[in-house]
């Protein structure tokens, strides 16, 4: 079994100096960014939900198999491990991700969809203490709490509760314990694997099993629009090449916990965007909640 260490730098990582490990939080805080654009390229985009998820792993290829290349021969050739079974498990848990965040928009609102698909940091804390036996700082429970309430707070005033939105809440919280075994799979991984192996060999599988889903449930294949056409490839090159790409990288060096507490920057971006581009208005508890996480984060940080 591939150890994973949860809240403490990896052990071949510990001795880096401090500029490495601030380049690879910046990484991080690039690639949540990144992620956080993705609401708004999917509503341009104005496709069907599975198809819109198979787009942008599909159009992510070509940029993703290039950086692979060029990383190969600046690495002299060296091989990493290929297809290997983490690199498998995160292929699979990206589909899973997102099979099941489209599907929970599709039967709730999309508050409750993003509130529940936040929880995933839960799932990474409760994973790898269960899996490996490594339980989690204070600190970082105390972080991922405030991260969680302030996740609540960005999305307090769209969410509700309903009996017919039930199905969908579920999806939501399915949706956030595959991403949360995505997190564990990259970081896995990531012990054999270069980030760029990493993230187009499991775009690959992500694209099949995708292509497969979108092909079943839904007719509308082809963007309809050069609008849609290049909301989709936006989605592709920002949100999956440049997000999951960076995402994969920062993996490599710092610890998965506090790496997925980050990623709710990603809240925090999505409603700057839709402020911004969309002229929805964010309001004071929003903005609390974003402070929250900013604060979380910064408790749950590597020391």
């Amino acid at each position: 079994m591939i150890k994973m260490v949860e809240v403490a730098q990896p052990a071949p990582n510990t001795n880096l100096p401090l500029k490495a490990d601030s380049a690879a939080l910046m990484t991080l805080i690039v690639a949540a960014l990144a992620m956080g654009c993705s609401p708004i390229f999917v509503r341009i985009a104005d496709i069907g939900p599975f198809t819109s998820a198979f787009w942008r792993v599909a159009l992510a290829l070509p940029v993703l198999w290039l950086w692979l290349k060029i990383d190969t021969r600046r690495q002299g050739g060296a091989p990493d491990a290929s297809f290997s079974r983490p690199i498998i498990y995160a292929g699979l848990a990206f589909t899973g991700d997102l099979f099941f965040w489209h599907l929970s928009i599709l039967h709730t609102s999309v508050a409750n969809a993003t509130f529940f698909a936040t929880t995933a940091p839960v799932f990474v804390a409760l994973f790898s203490w269960w899996l490996f036996g490594h339980r989690p700082l204070l600190a970082s429970m105390f972080g991922l709490a405030l991260c969680l309430i302030g996740g609540a707070a960005l999305v307090a005033q769209s969410m509700e509760f309903r009996p017919d939105h039930v199905l969908g809440d579920m999806f939501g919280l399915i949706t956030a314990v595959f991403f949360g075994l995505y997190f564990l799979a990259v970081n896995a991984a990531r012990k054999s694997s270069s980030a760029a192996r990493v993230t187009f060999e499991g775009a690959l599988i992500t694209a099949a099993c995708l292509g497969v889903i979108a092909y079943v449930f839904e007719p509308q294949f082809l963007p309809h629009t050069w609008h849609s056409a290049v909301a989709l490839l936006a989605l592709a090159l920002i949100s999956h090449a440049g997000g999951q790409g960076l995402l994969a990288l920062a993996l490599g060096r710092l610890p998965t916990l506090f790496s997925s507490l980050v990623i709710f920057l990603e809240a925090i971006a999505a409603a700057a965007l839709a402020w911004i581009f969309l002229n929805e208005p964010v309001s004071p508890i929003q903005f609390m909640g974003g402070l929250l996480i900013l604060g979380g984060i910064y408790i749950a940080r590597p020391k």
